[in-house]
């Protein structure tokens, strides 16, 4: 751990404060900093419906191509979606188009086609923490499986939600009593759409949903948009499609755009990639990144990732003490010194124009997010603002706390590779960071 006054710059205690270390995702600390210095707190992605093609008689004798840039926020899981899509479709319509004789084609060149992270776990790639990212995203890249019982002995049903998913479910799961528990395991192959379920739930459970992660966001997200745009009076003859798939791709350039939306800023992205610890948003930025210093070879994940490690060059952390193989602080190649992260929270502090969203985005101690049930009733309950990381063998917290004379404190704690209960690693990294909070000089 290290801990450092930030209005003293002294450092107030540390113990192998130089030691590489698996973060977890307290590596989203050090994207999220990067997002904010390169792009702004106030950048939005834009994602634009483009017909290509005359429109005569009300109808586009053509494709309709949604150019997306990233964004990762549009869901449909409270409806959003669905009102976004009825005002798009409102947009079309007063464009002159009520049919659309051709596709509706995804363009998601803006990025390179999504891929696992380096060292991600390959049994994590179906899981909702695990998604690929593309230009085109959509319900955070993630379908919902819901199961339902049979009768003893029989097979349960299984519904994938929202259709259009592009899953194909392997069903090999059993209604079975035993002791009365449910017993899920999902996986999906690399390159692969089909995701298979074994196991087995007891009859009478009720229903159990498990989220997965999408095959092709880029088609999950045209063909629910395809859907709407029907569903709001616009006829449309062709399919739903992703542009790399097609060999008479459309040329967005030629076209006109007859719709578009912006998402919410990068400050209020930030807050629920930091206070959710969302993987997707934070690799999405790491691409935005590399899209913004589009490499004239390799891919927007490698030279985002690049840009990151160019920015903590030019705030004096050394190469030696952060090794960035992604953003999220899912890959266990990631290594970092509780002294690199400590530096970067000092780092945003002191700049005006960081300090203020950044800190916003954190969690807060007994309050919300990842830490809204750790430190209540302490001195630090809404008052330490820190993000948490946590996987296999690897607890982390680092962030700000205040002291009880008000002294500004950075700190980071990480533990690996311990041989007791994980919640015993968090409760003494509470009990230290409560401690920080009653500190007087």
């Amino acid at each position: 751990m290290l801990i450092r006054s930030l209005a003293r710059q002294e450092t107030l205690y540390a113990v192998n404060s130089e030691k590489l270390l698996l973060p977890a995702s307290n590596m989203k600390v050090v994207t999220l900093a990067a997002a904010a210095e390169r792009l702004g707190w106030d950048f939005s992605y834009e994602t634009k419906l483009v017909a290509v093609g005359p429109v005569e008689a009300g109808r586009l004798d053509g494709d309709l191509v949604v150019v997306g840039t990233g964004d990762p926020s549009l869901d449909d899981w409270d409806g959003a979606a669905t009102r976004l899509f009825q005002t798009l479709a409102e947009q079309v319509k007063a464009s002159g188009i009520r049919a659309i004789a051709g596709r509706v084609v995804g363009d998601d060149n803006h990025f390179d086609d999504g891929m696992p992270g380096s060292g991600w776990a390959w049994d994590d790639l179906d899981k909702s923490f695990a998604t690929v990212v593309g230009a085109l995203q959509f319900n955070e890249n993630t379908a919902r499986l819901v199961v339902t019982p049979g009768i003893e002995g029989a097979a349960p049903s299984v519904e994938v939600i929202p259709e259009g998913s592009g899953l194909a479910v392997r069903n090999r799961l059993i209604t079975r009593a035993g002791d009365g528990s449910v017993s899920i395991t999902t996986r999906r192959r690399i390159g692969s759409p089909e995701i298979e379920l074994t196991g087995s739930v007891p009859p009478g459970a009720g229903s159990i949903a498990r989220n997965a992660s999408v095959f092709n966001p880029t088609l999950y997200l045209v063909t629910a948009l395809r859907n709407a745009l029907a569903a709001n009076g616009i006829e449309v003859r062709g399919v739903a499609a992703d542009i790399d798939d097609l060999t008479d791709a459309p040329d967005a350039v030629a076209g006109v755009v007859v719709a578009s939306y912006r998402s919410p800023p990068l400050s209020a992205l930030a807050q629920t990639m930091m206070k959710n610890s969302q993987n997707l948003f934070a690799e999405t930025l790491v691409n935005t990144i590399g899209a913004v210093d589009r490499p004239a070879a390799g891919s927007t994940a490698e030279a985002g990732l690049a840009g990151v490690r160019s920015l903590l060059r030019g705030w004096d952390v050394p190469e030696s003490a952060l090794t960035v193989a992604d953003g999220s602080g899912l890959s266990r190649y990631n290594l970092a010194t509780p002294a690199a992260l400590v530096a970067v929270l000092a780092h945003v502090f002191a700049d005006g124009r960081l300090r203020a969203s950044f800190q916003a985005a954190l969690p807060v101690a007994g309050q919300d997010g990842t830490l809204a049930q750790r430190l209540k009733g302490t001195a630090a309950e809404g008052n330490a603002r820190a993000k948490t990381g946590a996987f296999s063998n690897v607890r982390a917290l680092s962030g700000y706390v205040g002291t009880a004379d008000d002294e500004p404190l950075a700190f980071s704690i990480i533990a690996n590779n311990y041989g007791t209960a994980s919640d015993l690693v968090e409760r003494i990294t509470d009990a230290i960071v409560a401690r920080l909070a009653a500190f007087r000089r």
